[in-house]
């Protein structure tokens, strides 16, 4: 199915009932466009923090006499996905046999999700990507999975790292 989310409203959740295209069955999503200013992918060689500028203006957002200025923006989160290494073939070559993946990794903290791109026929991918996000709960988990690419099918889970805030 498809949505065309210009067609709905920001920061209001809204319950869809598509149906498929081969129209077997429907899916039901519940869809909210909100703005997540802190929430972005930057590529490794551009690192907002070296940037002078930047760090002081994070050190003032979170000084201690701006602790209760917005109770609900605890910090920030930046988590560098640098490479993955010897990962398991999933995608079937020639006769029968597993030779290749198409990896790209996802990393989700809460209702954040972000993914790299897909590194084509390579089972040690080198993505070097920055993902910014906003910490709202310290007792959140920060999860990172690498999936398998398949263009006619689901991704292909390939593995999952489930890392607490508490024990950052």
């Amino acid at each position: 199915c498809q949505v065309d989310l210009s067609t709905l409203s920001k920061e209001q959740t809204h319950k869809l009932e598509m149906p498929l295209e081969e129209g077997e069955g429907y899916l039901v999503l519940l869809v909210t466009l909100t703005a997540s200013a802190a929430v972005t992918i930057s590529d490794l060689s551009i690192n907002s923090l070296e940037d002078q500028k930047e760090r002081e203006e994070i050190l003032k957002r979170y000084s201690p006499m701006m602790m209760f200025h917005n109770i609900s923006d605890v910090g920030f989160l930046q988590v560098k996905v640098i490479r993955a290494e010897a990962l398991m073939a999933a995608d079937v070559t020639g006769k029968d046999s597993f030779s290749k993946s198409d990896p790209f990794c996802v990393v989700e903290l809460n209702n954040d999700r972000l993914l790299t791109h897909t590194v084509y026929k390579n089972l040690n991918p080198e993505w070097n990507k920055i993902f910014t996000f906003n910490i709202k709960d310290i007792h959140s988990v920060l999860e990172v999975t690498v999936y398998d690419e398949d263009r006619d099918r689901s991704a292909d889970f390939l593995g999952k790292v489930a890392i607490p805030l508490l024990s950052v």
